[in-house]
C-alpha cells in the first residue's frame, strides 16, 4: 500500500513538472515599442508594418502589429495579430530651474493650447512640490484660469526653492572678486569691493577667504547633487502607469562663480612657502566639476524598460559678467547624463534660449508615432536586458524608440 501510495506521489510530481516545463516553454510575451520615424525634422507617417525591422540582441523578430497614432487616436493599423493599444496620455513636467524666466509663461500657454487634450493627465514638478491635474480639472475650471494658476505656481516655487541657491552664488562672488583681487594685484578691484564684507583690511587673511569660498563651493555642490535612488524610484513608479508616458525636463544652464584659473595657477607659485593656503588652492581645482556619482547605464536601462519618452529641454542663458569674476559653465556634465537619458527612452534633446521653442519642438515630437508589437524569439525569464534596434527598411531616416526592455 505504501508502495503504490509512493509511485502515485511520484507520477503526480513528474505531471506537475512537466506542467511546469510546458508552461514556461509556451510562455508568450509581447513587447510594445512606440517608434518615431522622422525625414529631417518631418515625422514619417506613411510606413506600413512591411517596412519594419525589430532586431532584439541582434537577431531578427518577427513583428505582429503596427499602429499608427496621433495624439490619442489610432489612425491606422495593420495586424497579424489583435492588439489593444493603450494610447492615454500621462505628461510629467519637471522644472529643474534656479531663475525664473518670463518666457516660460509663453511655453505653458503652447503646451496647454497645443499639446494638451481632454482626457490626458498631467503632473507638474516645480524646485518645490508636485502637483497633480486631474482629468476633471478641465471641466471645472477654463484653460485660461488653469494655465494663469501654474504659472504664478512656478514662479512663486522658483523663487522659494532658489533663495538659497541665489545667495551662495551672490557669496561666492563676492568672495571671487576678493580672491582675484589678491591674486592678480587688482588694486582698482579692491576699491570696488570695499563695503563687500570681504576688504582685505582689518587682518583677514587669505586663507580664511579661501576657507570661506571653498565651503561656499562645497554647499553649493551638495544643493545640485543628483540622486540615482530617487531617479530609479521614479522609473519604477512610471512603469505601472498605463498609456503613454512623457517626461519633459527643463533644465537650466549653470555658471559658477570661479577664480579664474590662471590666478589660481599664480597662486600655486605665490604661496609654495605656506603649505595650508596651497592646499586650499589645490581643493579648489577639484569644484571645477560635478561629480556624478550616478549608473548612467543603470539609469538609462530602468527608464528604456518602463517604456517612457524623456523629452530634455535644455535652456541656454549668457553669462552674467561680474568684474573680476570667472564664470564658469558648469551644465555640461548633467547635460550628458540627461542627454544619454533622453536617448534611451526615444525621447529628444532640444537646446535653445527659448522656452517656447524647446516646449513645441517637444510637444511635436509626442503627437505622432508608431506602435510596434512584437513576440521575443524563445523568451526567458532571466532578468536581462534585452536590447532593442528597429529598423526602416532601405532608407536613412532618423528613428526614436526605447533601448530595450528587462526580461522578468
Amino acid at each position: 500500500m505504501k508502495k503504490q501510495i509512493l509511485i502515485i506521489g511520484v507520477f503526480a510530481l513528474s505531471l506537475a513538472l512537466f506542467a511546469q516545463q510546458l508552461t514556461h516553454e509556451s510562455l508568450v510575451i509581447n513587447i510594445e515599442v512606440p517608434v518615431r520615424v522622422f525625414k529631417g525634422s518631418t515625422f514619417v507617417d506613411n510606413l506600413t508594418i512591411d517596412d519594419f525591422e525589430v532586431y532584439e540582441d541582434g537577431k531578427l523578430q518577427k513583428i505582429e502589429a503596427v499602429y499608427l497614432i496621433r495624439k490619442t487616436k489610432i489612425e491606422r493599423k495593420e495586424e497579424k495579430k489583435k492588439f489593444t493599444p493603450e494610447t492615454s496620455r500621462n505628461f510629467y513636467l519637471f522644472f529643474e530651474i534656479t531663475e525664473y524666466i518670463p518666457r516660460l509663461e509663453k511655453a505653458l500657454s503652447y503646451f496647454f493650447q497645443n499639446v494638451l487634450v481632454p482626457g490626458d493627465n498631467l503632473t507638474v514638478v516645480t524646485p518645490l512640490k508636485t502637483y497633480n491635474m486631474k482629468k476633471e480639472t478641465f471641466e471645472v475650471l477654463p484653460e485660461e484660469e488653469i494655465v494663469k494658476q501654474l504659472k504664478g505656481i512656478l514662479r512663486r516655487d522658483t523663487l522659494i526653492s532658489s533663495s538659497e541657491y541665489r545667495s551662495i552664488v551672490d557669496e561666492l562672488s563676492g568672495l571671487a572678486r576678493a580672491l582675484s583681487s589678491v591674486f592678480g594685484g587688482d588694486a582698482g578691484m579692491l576699491d570696488d569691493i570695499t563695503g563687500s564684507g570681504y576688504e582685505m583690511e582689518g587682518g583677514v587673511k587669505v586663507e580664511v577667504l579661501l576657507s570661506l569660498y571653498a565651503s561656499a563651493l562645497q554647499r553649493l555642490d551638495n544643493l545640485r547633487s543628483i540622486d540615482q535612488r530617487r531617479l530609479l524610484e521614479f522609473a519604477e513608479f512610471l512603469k505601472d502607469k498605463k498609456g503613454q508616458k512623457y517626461v519633459f525636463l527643463f533644465y537650466q544652464r549653470e555658471f559658477i562663480p570661479q577664480i579664474e584659473p590662471r590666478l589660481l595657477t599664480q597662486a600655486l607659485s605665490a604661496y609654495q612657502a605656506q603649505p595650508n593656503i596651497l592646499s586650499t588652492v589645490l581643493t579648489l581645482f577639484s569644484y571645477h566639476k560635478r561629480d556624478i556619482s550616478i549608473d548612467v547605464n543603470q539609469v538609462k536601462q530602468a527608464y528604456a524598460d518602463s517604456s517612457i519618452a524623456i523629452h530634455f529641454l535644455f535652456f541656454t542663458k549668457p553669462a552674467e559678467h561680474i568684474r573680476g569674476v570667472h564664470m564658469e559653465e558648469s551644465s555640461g556634465d548633467i547635460f550628458a547624463t540627461f542627454m544619454e537619458m533622453a536617448k534611451a527612452t526615444g525621447g529628444s534633446t532640444e537646446s535653445s534660449a527659448n522656452p517656447d521653442f524647446l516646449f513645441k519642438r517637444a510637444g511635436e515630437a509626442s503627437e505622432n508615432y508608431y506602435l510596434v508589437y512584437y513576440a521575443p524569439i524563445n523568451y526567458k525569464r532571466d532578468g536581462k536586458f534585452k536590447n532593442i534596434k528597429v529598423k526602416v527598411k532601405n532608407k536613412n531616416y532618423r528613428i526614436l524608440h526605447r533601448a530595450g526592455y528587462f526580461a522578468n
